[in-house]
Protein backbone atom coordinates (compact mmCIF):
# COMPACT_ATOMS: atom_id res chain seq x y z
CA UNK A 1 0.00 0.00 0.00
CA UNK A 2 1.05 3.49 -0.55
CA UNK A 3 0.43 5.80 2.41
CA UNK A 4 -0.82 9.08 2.84
CA UNK A 5 -2.36 9.10 6.38
CA UNK A 6 1.25 8.78 8.21
CA UNK A 7 2.33 11.93 10.50
CA UNK A 8 6.28 11.13 9.34
CA UNK A 9 5.91 14.57 7.82
CA UNK A 10 10.06 14.77 6.94
CA UNK A 11 10.65 11.17 5.97
CA UNK A 12 12.89 10.05 9.34
CA UNK A 13 11.37 7.35 10.71
CA UNK A 14 12.90 4.75 8.30
CA UNK A 15 16.03 7.00 7.99
CA UNK A 16 19.35 4.93 7.97
CA UNK A 17 21.10 7.12 10.34
CA UNK A 18 18.06 7.16 12.56
CA UNK A 19 18.24 3.46 12.51
CA UNK A 20 22.02 3.20 13.18
CA UNK A 21 21.95 5.39 16.47
CA UNK A 22 18.81 3.25 17.65
CA UNK A 23 20.77 0.06 17.36
CA UNK A 24 23.64 1.79 19.30
CA UNK A 25 21.59 3.05 22.07
CA UNK A 26 20.52 -0.38 22.24
CA UNK A 27 23.96 -1.99 22.43
CA UNK A 28 24.96 0.83 25.00
CA UNK A 29 21.71 1.00 27.02
CA UNK A 30 19.93 -2.39 26.76
CA UNK A 31 16.44 -2.25 25.42
CA UNK A 32 14.38 -0.52 28.19
CA UNK A 33 14.97 2.22 30.76
CA UNK A 34 14.20 -0.29 33.80
CA UNK A 35 12.44 2.85 35.82
CA UNK A 36 11.16 5.78 36.04
CA UNK A 37 13.06 8.59 35.17
CA UNK A 38 13.70 9.86 39.21
CA UNK A 39 14.43 6.16 40.28
CA UNK A 40 17.12 5.12 37.56
CA UNK A 41 15.28 5.62 34.35
CA UNK A 42 17.28 8.55 33.45
CA UNK A 43 19.98 7.93 31.39
CA UNK A 44 22.74 10.58 29.93
CA UNK A 45 21.43 9.86 26.38
CA UNK A 46 17.80 11.32 28.15
CA UNK A 47 20.23 13.92 29.66
CA UNK A 48 22.06 15.23 25.89
CA UNK A 49 18.01 14.97 24.65
CA UNK A 50 16.90 17.20 26.84
CA UNK A 51 19.63 19.82 26.43
CA UNK A 52 20.22 19.77 22.64
CA UNK A 53 15.68 20.19 22.75
CA UNK A 54 16.01 23.16 24.74
CA UNK A 55 18.23 25.04 22.77
CA UNK A 56 16.25 24.13 19.64
CA UNK A 57 13.66 25.44 21.17
CA UNK A 58 15.34 28.59 23.07
CA UNK A 59 14.15 27.77 26.04
CA UNK A 60 16.31 27.01 29.40
CA UNK A 61 15.16 23.75 29.94
CA UNK A 62 12.93 20.59 28.33
CA UNK A 63 11.87 17.29 29.93
CA UNK A 64 10.99 14.05 28.26
CA UNK A 65 7.71 12.54 28.40
CA UNK A 66 6.85 9.00 27.30
CA UNK A 67 3.92 10.12 25.35
CA UNK A 68 2.43 13.30 24.08
CA UNK A 69 -0.91 12.81 26.19
CA UNK A 70 1.03 12.29 29.13
CA UNK A 71 3.15 15.08 28.81
CA UNK A 72 -0.13 17.37 28.30
CA UNK A 73 -1.90 15.91 31.64
CA UNK A 74 1.18 16.20 33.13
CA UNK A 75 1.65 20.13 32.32
CA UNK A 76 -1.98 20.39 33.07
CA UNK A 77 -2.87 19.40 35.93
CA UNK A 78 0.39 20.34 37.47
CA UNK A 79 -0.34 23.64 36.99
CA UNK A 80 -4.06 24.02 37.83
CA UNK A 81 -6.36 22.99 40.89
CA UNK A 82 -10.06 23.48 41.42
CA UNK A 83 -10.36 27.23 41.53
CA UNK A 84 -8.22 27.54 38.36
CA UNK A 85 -9.70 28.23 34.99
CA UNK A 86 -8.53 26.81 31.60
CA UNK A 87 -9.65 27.87 28.18
CA UNK A 88 -9.14 25.72 25.26
CA UNK A 89 -10.28 25.83 20.73
CA UNK A 90 -12.93 23.75 20.57
CA UNK A 91 -10.36 22.09 17.95
CA UNK A 92 -7.83 20.97 20.28
CA UNK A 93 -6.54 17.33 20.23
CA UNK A 94 -8.02 15.31 22.59
CA UNK A 95 -5.16 15.01 25.17
CA UNK A 96 -5.51 18.91 26.09
CA UNK A 97 -9.29 18.21 26.55
CA UNK A 98 -8.63 15.35 28.85
CA UNK A 99 -6.33 17.14 30.77
CA UNK A 100 -8.02 20.05 30.96
CA UNK A 101 -10.63 17.53 32.91
CA UNK A 102 -8.94 15.74 34.85
CA UNK A 103 -6.82 18.41 36.51
CA UNK A 104 -10.56 19.96 37.80
CA UNK A 105 -10.18 23.33 37.24
CA UNK A 106 -13.25 25.25 35.37
CA UNK A 107 -13.32 24.63 32.07
CA UNK A 108 -14.59 26.92 28.77
CA UNK A 109 -13.91 26.19 24.96
CA UNK A 110 -14.19 28.52 22.55
CA UNK A 111 -15.30 28.51 18.51
CA UNK A 112 -12.21 27.36 16.81
CA UNK A 113 -9.78 30.53 15.95
CA UNK A 114 -12.16 32.72 18.02
CA UNK A 115 -10.09 35.02 19.85
CA UNK A 116 -12.89 37.72 20.25
CA UNK A 117 -14.80 34.66 21.89
CA UNK A 118 -12.02 33.86 23.54
CA UNK A 119 -11.63 37.16 25.58
CA UNK A 120 -15.40 37.45 26.02
CA UNK A 121 -14.70 34.39 28.28
CA UNK A 122 -12.10 34.98 30.19
CA UNK A 123 -13.71 38.79 30.75
CA UNK A 124 -16.09 36.94 33.33
CA UNK A 125 -13.52 35.22 34.84
CA UNK A 126 -13.18 36.93 38.87
CA UNK A 127 -10.51 34.15 40.53
CA UNK A 128 -8.19 31.56 40.22
CA UNK A 129 -5.07 30.95 37.70
CA UNK A 130 -5.81 31.03 34.13
CA UNK A 131 -4.57 29.09 31.20
CA UNK A 132 -5.27 29.10 27.54
CA UNK A 133 -4.58 26.00 25.46
CA UNK A 134 -4.02 25.51 22.18
CA UNK A 135 -2.75 23.37 18.86
CA UNK A 136 0.01 25.23 17.02
CA UNK A 137 -1.65 22.94 14.02
CA UNK A 138 -4.90 21.65 14.18
CA UNK A 139 -4.29 17.83 13.22
CA UNK A 140 -7.31 17.36 11.64
CA UNK A 141 -8.14 20.21 9.68
CA UNK A 142 -4.07 21.20 9.41
CA UNK A 143 -4.52 25.13 9.89
CA UNK A 144 -2.24 26.85 12.25
CA UNK A 145 -3.88 28.74 15.45
CA UNK A 146 -3.62 32.66 15.45
CA UNK A 147 -0.40 32.41 17.80
CA UNK A 148 -0.20 35.90 18.04
CA UNK A 149 -3.59 37.03 19.00
CA UNK A 150 -3.60 34.24 21.74
CA UNK A 151 -0.61 36.05 23.37
CA UNK A 152 -2.08 39.61 23.05
CA UNK A 153 -4.74 38.15 24.95
CA UNK A 154 -2.82 36.12 27.62
CA UNK A 155 -0.79 38.80 28.37
CA UNK A 156 -3.97 41.04 28.45
CA UNK A 157 -5.77 39.05 30.96
CA UNK A 158 -2.47 37.41 32.73
CA UNK A 159 -2.63 34.24 31.87
CA UNK A 160 -0.53 31.19 30.94
CA UNK A 161 -0.47 29.92 27.58
CA UNK A 162 0.27 26.03 26.00
CA UNK A 163 1.17 25.32 22.53
CA UNK A 164 1.19 21.82 21.50
CA UNK A 165 3.14 22.03 18.63
CA UNK A 166 2.61 18.13 17.64
CA UNK A 167 2.65 18.79 14.12
CA UNK A 168 4.20 21.85 13.40
CA UNK A 169 7.87 20.93 14.79
CA UNK A 170 9.98 19.81 12.24
CA UNK A 171 7.91 20.93 9.65
CA UNK A 172 7.39 24.53 10.50
CA UNK A 173 9.98 27.58 11.08
CA UNK A 174 13.44 28.20 10.58
CA UNK A 175 15.66 24.65 11.00
CA UNK A 176 11.81 23.36 11.76
CA UNK A 177 11.78 24.88 15.56
CA UNK A 178 7.83 25.14 14.90
CA UNK A 179 4.58 27.07 14.66
CA UNK A 180 6.16 29.69 17.54
CA UNK A 181 9.18 30.39 15.04
CA UNK A 182 7.06 31.00 12.24
CA UNK A 183 5.49 33.51 13.89
CA UNK A 184 8.74 34.86 15.52
CA UNK A 185 7.30 34.02 19.36
CA UNK A 186 9.67 33.06 22.02
CA UNK A 187 9.65 31.91 25.66
CA UNK A 188 8.15 35.29 27.08
CA UNK A 189 5.37 35.08 24.48
CA UNK A 190 4.42 31.27 25.19
CA UNK A 191 5.48 29.79 28.58
CA UNK A 192 4.90 26.54 27.94
CA UNK A 193 5.63 24.68 24.34
CA UNK A 194 4.72 21.06 24.27
CA UNK A 195 6.43 18.86 21.48
CA UNK A 196 6.21 15.10 19.94
CA UNK A 197 9.06 12.83 18.46
CA UNK A 198 6.43 10.36 16.86
CA UNK A 199 5.80 13.22 14.64
CA UNK A 200 8.19 15.14 11.70
CA UNK A 201 11.18 13.68 14.27
CA UNK A 202 10.30 9.88 13.34
CA UNK A 203 10.80 8.15 16.78
CA UNK A 204 8.85 8.12 20.14
CA UNK A 205 7.85 10.29 23.11
CA UNK A 206 7.69 13.93 24.29
CA UNK A 207 8.87 17.05 25.69
CA UNK A 208 8.04 20.24 27.42
CA UNK A 209 10.19 23.16 27.29
CA UNK A 210 10.08 26.53 29.15
CA UNK A 211 11.82 28.07 32.22
CA UNK A 212 13.96 26.47 34.57
CA UNK A 213 10.34 26.59 37.02
CA UNK A 214 8.38 25.09 34.98
CA UNK A 215 10.44 22.21 34.84
CA UNK A 216 11.14 21.91 38.31
CA UNK A 217 7.15 22.20 39.30
CA UNK A 218 6.62 19.21 36.37
CA UNK A 219 9.55 17.13 37.36
CA UNK A 220 7.97 17.23 41.09
CA UNK A 221 4.46 17.62 40.06
CA UNK A 222 3.48 15.94 36.89
CA UNK A 223 2.28 12.17 38.12
CA UNK A 224 2.29 11.15 34.69
CA UNK A 225 5.98 11.99 34.62
CA UNK A 226 6.50 10.70 38.24
CA UNK A 227 4.80 7.16 38.06
CA UNK A 228 5.82 6.02 34.61
CA UNK A 229 8.59 4.29 33.03
CA UNK A 230 11.09 6.59 30.99
CA UNK A 231 11.41 6.00 28.00
CA UNK A 232 14.00 3.97 26.28
CA UNK A 233 17.51 4.90 25.89
CA UNK A 234 18.03 3.97 22.52
CA UNK A 235 15.12 6.19 21.30
CA UNK A 236 16.69 8.80 23.14
CA UNK A 237 19.53 8.32 21.23
CA UNK A 238 17.52 7.60 17.66
CA UNK A 239 15.84 11.40 18.26
CA UNK A 240 19.35 12.55 18.74
CA UNK A 241 20.04 11.88 15.16
CA UNK A 242 16.59 13.15 14.16
CA UNK A 243 17.04 16.14 15.81
CA UNK A 244 20.33 16.98 13.82
CA UNK A 245 18.73 15.63 10.09
CA UNK A 246 15.53 18.11 11.05
CA UNK A 247 18.11 20.93 11.80
CA UNK A 248 20.77 20.44 8.76
CA UNK A 249 18.29 19.41 5.94
CA UNK A 250 16.53 21.77 4.97
CA UNK A 251 15.49 20.21 1.60
CA UNK A 252 12.88 17.91 3.22
CA UNK A 253 10.76 20.82 4.11
CA UNK A 254 11.56 22.38 1.01
CA UNK A 255 10.60 19.20 -0.75
CA UNK A 256 7.12 19.20 1.63
CA UNK A 257 6.09 22.31 1.00
CA UNK A 258 6.62 21.28 -3.02
CA UNK A 259 4.44 18.72 -2.50
CA UNK A 260 1.45 20.26 -0.58
CA UNK A 261 1.22 23.38 -3.08
CA UNK A 262 1.36 20.60 -6.22
CA UNK A 263 -1.49 18.64 -4.17
CA UNK A 264 -3.68 21.60 -3.41
CA UNK A 265 -3.33 22.67 -7.39
CA UNK A 266 -4.32 19.15 -8.50
CA UNK A 267 -7.03 18.74 -5.84
CA UNK A 268 -8.28 21.86 -6.78
CA UNK A 269 -8.35 21.07 -10.72
CA UNK A 270 -10.11 18.09 -9.58
CA UNK A 271 -13.04 20.42 -7.47
CA UNK A 272 -11.98 18.15 -4.53
CA UNK A 273 -13.53 20.08 -1.46
CA UNK A 274 -10.20 20.86 0.71
CA UNK A 275 -9.69 22.68 3.77
CA UNK A 276 -7.76 25.76 4.21
CA UNK A 277 -4.38 24.63 5.55
CA UNK A 278 -1.05 25.22 4.50
CA UNK A 279 0.40 22.14 6.28
CA UNK A 280 1.26 18.58 5.07
CA UNK A 281 -2.59 17.76 6.75
CA UNK A 282 -4.81 18.22 3.99
CA UNK A 283 -8.35 17.38 4.53
CA UNK A 284 -10.75 16.32 2.01
CA UNK A 285 -14.58 17.20 2.89
CA UNK A 286 -17.12 14.15 2.65
CA UNK A 287 -19.66 14.93 4.83
CA UNK A 288 -20.87 12.02 6.05
CA UNK A 289 -18.70 9.22 7.82
CA UNK A 290 -20.64 6.72 4.90
CA UNK A 291 -19.11 9.29 1.73
CA UNK A 292 -15.75 8.83 3.76
CA UNK A 293 -15.56 5.09 4.31
CA UNK A 294 -16.77 4.64 0.70
CA UNK A 295 -13.94 7.11 -0.41
CA UNK A 296 -11.30 5.29 1.61
CA UNK A 297 -12.12 1.71 0.30
CA UNK A 298 -12.31 2.71 -3.19
CA UNK A 299 -8.51 4.48 -2.95
CA UNK A 300 -7.62 0.98 -1.06
CA UNK A 301 -8.46 -0.70 -4.15
CA UNK A 302 -6.31 1.34 -5.97
CA UNK A 303 -3.79 0.29 -2.90
CA UNK A 304 -3.87 3.64 -1.48
CA UNK A 305 -4.18 4.14 2.66
CA UNK A 306 -5.97 6.97 3.29
CA UNK A 307 -7.62 6.23 6.56
CA UNK A 308 -11.56 8.15 6.95
CA UNK A 309 -11.91 9.99 9.67
CA UNK A 310 -15.37 10.22 11.46
CA UNK A 311 -17.34 11.47 14.85
CA UNK A 312 -16.48 11.48 17.05
CA UNK A 313 -13.14 13.05 15.85
CA UNK A 314 -14.57 15.08 13.98
CA UNK A 315 -18.08 16.77 14.27
CA UNK A 316 -21.42 15.14 12.52
CA UNK A 317 -21.22 16.23 9.06
CA UNK A 318 -17.40 16.87 9.03
CA UNK A 319 -16.32 13.51 8.20
CA UNK A 320 -13.50 13.42 5.74
CA UNK A 321 -10.22 11.78 4.22
CA UNK A 322 -7.22 12.91 5.98
CA UNK A 323 -4.60 12.92 3.44
CA UNK A 324 -1.09 13.87 4.87
CA UNK A 325 2.16 14.36 2.77
CA UNK A 326 5.57 13.45 3.83
CA UNK A 327 9.30 14.37 1.95
CA UNK A 328 9.42 10.28 1.46
CA UNK A 329 6.88 10.73 -1.44
CA UNK A 330 7.53 11.76 -4.83
CA UNK A 331 6.06 13.76 -7.54
CA UNK A 332 5.30 10.48 -9.06
CA UNK A 333 3.56 8.92 -5.95
CA UNK A 334 1.49 12.08 -5.47
CA UNK A 335 0.50 12.13 -8.73
CA UNK A 336 -0.46 8.50 -8.34
CA UNK A 337 -2.99 9.75 -5.29
CA UNK A 338 -4.62 12.57 -7.32
CA UNK A 339 -4.55 10.50 -10.67
CA UNK A 340 -7.17 7.87 -8.18
CA UNK A 341 -8.37 10.81 -6.56
CA UNK A 342 -9.90 11.75 -9.95
CA UNK A 343 -11.63 8.79 -10.35
CA UNK A 344 -13.06 8.64 -7.28
CA UNK A 345 -14.05 12.07 -7.31
CA UNK A 346 -16.15 11.19 -10.64
CA UNK A 347 -17.18 7.96 -9.99
CA UNK A 348 -18.61 8.47 -5.95
CA UNK A 349 -18.87 11.93 -5.27
CA UNK A 350 -22.21 13.45 -3.60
Amino acid sequence: MLAFCSNDYLGLAGHPEVIAALQRGAATYGVGSGAAHLVTGHSKAHHELEAELAEFTGRPRALLFSTGYMANQGVITALLGRNDHIYQDRLNHASLLDAGLLSRARSRRFPHRDVAALQQQMLQQQSGEALVASDGVFSMDGDIAPLPELVRVCREQGAWLLVDDAHGLGVLGDQGRGSLDHFGLGLADVPVLMGTLGKAFGTFGAFVAGSDELIETLIQGARSYVFTTALPPAVAEATRASLALVRKEAWRRERLQNLIARFRQGAAALGLPLMASETPIQPILAGTAEQALAWSRRLEREGILVSAIRPPTVPEGAARLRVTLSAAHTRGQLDRLLSALARLELSESV
